[in-house]
């Protein structure tokens, strides 16, 4: 076993690796950018090392600086994690020629399942089914639509470099095929510096579903299983189990030994995942898709119905030892799902959120486990992929682990960054995924009836309750006897409840323990311990207390309260009688002593011919300029935060007047980027 190995990775995966690492005696040693200097991974590891500048390119994907790190260290390997380098050929290739072990697949394996259009073409000669498609790379535009045509549309375009969903574009309008093309090569350019375009047939309501492979250097190539992934957004995974609910045993059985047929087409050594697209009326008839040739996001649910530690074995394998294992070896026990979370609003369309973590929630026990790279007090910011953290709940059976899954996502709190949590725990409670028909357009069928309208009452309630500072003395203290929060000496806080009423919703009854650190629980609807007297509000309706996690953290001027995923701002307004305000999206709502409500939609707020920033990101393409015409939902800018494009267009037909931002430009959150002024006729 190695003494020392480096991790060229951040975040979740970082802190995984050093976890195992640290099991195992092995010394860590974390890298890390100007942006993840305070990070999670930084502290846990034994040693840390800047290699850069925030951007990327100048730092996680900077070969010659990661391997600078790992000699100035003393590190005999390096462990890629997911993502960055982990499926580059040329940094597997550097490791070696430095004389270190790259802890993953050669690079002549990596290049050539990273190389989706070889990568099909050789399986395919080892008898493994592949999804019918174009065939041949370095395809120009043209012939990219031409061969759309030719299989008909619906087509997939995906780039042949790189994976994890960057890139993929459904298309299924021929007409659009054009400005999908480029809008792929950008995104492909992007994440992997490949814009290189394959097409493939669409095949309607797929399911995906990967096996995980594991092979050693000494010609030994086990399955450990599949993992039913089809919960997708945009292509991307978000819920994923083991094993999947679809197939029987003769079905896991023939998939099995084609991801090991794959595997061996390669000379793939160490863990991977063969990726197929199943058909849901019959999983007999499944297709290659890809090989990922890295450890996976998803890989503990493996993990818990195997009761291997991938990440272990990895090391192992990469040290020279050969797998104990036969295939008749591996079984399967119990169930497992995986949610992961991210930072996104699903309030706003899904966008990149961000914001300092102010409070931390995380929940780890009795069959759950919390994979994650946060801590309280650090940014989350653009510059990386929105996953922060992944929950996984391990049950006897399917039923237990969702039920766990949803549970552990309810007491999952992320103050101060939206979060899809709740959008996560309200999908798992979907119908269709409890009873195992699942697809991978699902969650794009059902997403708006997940997100929730408006903010929540509670929300409201909790703002006006704690409108009040807490009284203090000349000198700052507070006496504690002074203040209406259930204190107690030398014992727990009590609960003190209040009755309040929000214009437009029946009367909420709030219960509310405050701590001495700034922050409050909440909870509604809830009885016992000392109880205020009922005000103007009258007897109230007996209500279930809500799901989700309730935490507030409260300052002169400020109240964050997060409830369901979701993070809310109140502030006290620069008025005489110091009401609260408090935005969702484009609307201010108006809270008093007596709340009433009120609102400004964005148009009054901004201009209907302003175009704002949705997201803090980077401006990427700018396609028009001061003085031109355009046409109504004409593209303007892309805006791109966390791997994600997101099209500014034209309101309305009118003219350019305004043009804040160049290709390039780093924005804020509803930063104005353009005005469109329309025309006489409009």
């Amino acid at each position: 076993m190695f003494s020392t190995v480096l991790v060229a990775n951040r975040g979740e995966i970082a802190v995984r690796v050093i976890r195992t690492l640290r099991e195992l005696g092995v010394r860590s040693v974390a890298v890390f950018s100007d942006a993840d200097a305070d990070a999670r991974h930084v502290r846990e590891a034994d040693t840390a090392v800047r290699i850069g500048p925030a951007p990327a390119a100048g730092s996680y994907l900077s070969v010659e600086r990661v391997l600078d790190a790992a000699r100035r260290t003393g590190a005999q390997a390096v462990h890629p994690g997911y993502g960055f380098l982990a499926e580059n050929a040329h940094f597997a290739r550097a490791c070696e020629e430095a004389g270190l072990v790259f802890i993953g697949p050669p690079a002549p394996a990596i290049a050539l399942m990273g190389d989706k259009i070889r990568a099909k073409e050789t399986v395919a000669a080892a008898g493994v089914p592949v999804v019918p498609g174009s065939s041949g790379s370095g395809l120009t535009d043209g012939q990219l639509a031409e061969a759309a045509r030719k299989i008909g549309t619906p087509v997939l375009l995906k780039p042949s470099a790189g994976g994890g969903g960057k890139g993929m574009r459904l298309v299924r309008d021929e007409t659009l095929l054009a400005d999908e093309i480029a809008a792929a090569r950008r995104e492909a350019r992007a994440s992997f510096g490949d814009d290189t375009l394959l097409v493939e047939r669409w095949i309607d309501r797929p399911r995906h579903i990967e096996i995980q492979v594991l092979a050693d250097a000494h010609g030994r190539v086990v399955h450990l299983g599949e993992r039913e992934c089809s919960l997708q957004r945009r292509h991307q995974k978000i819920i994923e189990e083991a094993p999947s609910v679809l197939l029987d045993e003769k079905t896991r059985a023939a998939m099995g030994e084609a991801a090991v047929q794959a595997a061996r087409s390669c000379g793939y050594v160490g863990a991977g995942t063969v990726e197929f697209i199943v058909p849901g009326a019959d999983p007999s008839a499944y297709y290659f898709m890809e090989m990922n040739t890295r450890l996976q996001v998803e890989h503990p649910v493996t993990e818990l119905v195997t009761g291997l530690d991938l990440v272990e074995w990895q090391l192992r394998v990469a040290s020279g030892e050969p797998l104990p294992y036969a295939q008749e070896d591996i079984t399967l026990t119990g169930h497992a799902v995986e949610a992961r979370v991210c930072a996104e609003d699903p309030a706003r369309g899904f966008l990149p959120s961000g914001g300092t973590v102010l409070a931390l929630r995380e929940p780890q026990g009795g069959g759950v486990r919390t994979d994650s790279g946060l801590s309280e007090g650090v940014p989350v910011g653009s510059a990386y992929d929105p996953m922060l953290s992944k929950v996984i709940a391990y049950g006897p059976d399917r039923a237990a682990a969702l039920r766990g899954l949803r549970a552990a996502l309810a007491d999952t709190v992320v103050l101060g960054v939206p979060t899809n949590a709740g959008f996560l725990r309200r999908l798992l409670a979907h119908p269709a995924v409890a009873a195992g028909d699942l697809d991978t357009g699902l969650v794009e069928r059902e997403a708006e009836s997940l997100v929730p309208e408006g903010v929540p009452e509670e929300v409201y309630a909790a703002a006006a309750l704690l409108r009040q500072p807490f009284p203090a003395d000349a000198s700052g203290w507070t006496d504690p006897f002074s203040v209406p929060s259930g204190w107690r000496l030398g014992g727990t806080p009590a609960r003190t409840f209040h009755h309040l009423r929000v214009p437009g919703h029946d009367p909420v009854r709030v219960g509310v323990r405050r701590g001495g650190d700034g922050t409050a629980e909440l909870d509604f609807g809830h009885a016992g311990e000392r109880e205020e007297p009922a005000d103007a509000c009258g007897p109230l309706p007996a209500r279930p207390a809500p799901e989700g996690s309730r935490l507030v953290e409260v300052s002169d001027r400020r109240v964050t309260v997060e409830l369901d995923g979701l993070t809310h701002t109140f502030s006290r307004a620069d008025s005489p009688d110091g009401v609260w305000l408090g935005r969702d999206g484009d609307t201010w709502h108006v809270l008093d002593h007596d709340p009433v409500e009120a609102s400004l939609s964005g148009a009054a707020r901004s201009g209907a011919d302003t175009l704002a920033a949705p997201m803090p990101g980077t401006v990427t393409v700018v396609k028009v300029a001061v003085g031109e015409d355009v046409v109504a939902g004409q593209s303007l800018l892309v805006v791109e935060a966390m791997k994600m494009e997101h099209v500014i267009s034209a309101p309305h037909a009118g003219t350019v007047t305004e043009l804040d931002v160049t290709a390039g430009a780093t924005v804020a959150m509803d930063q104005v980027l353009a005005v469109v002024t329309p025309g006489e006729e409009a």
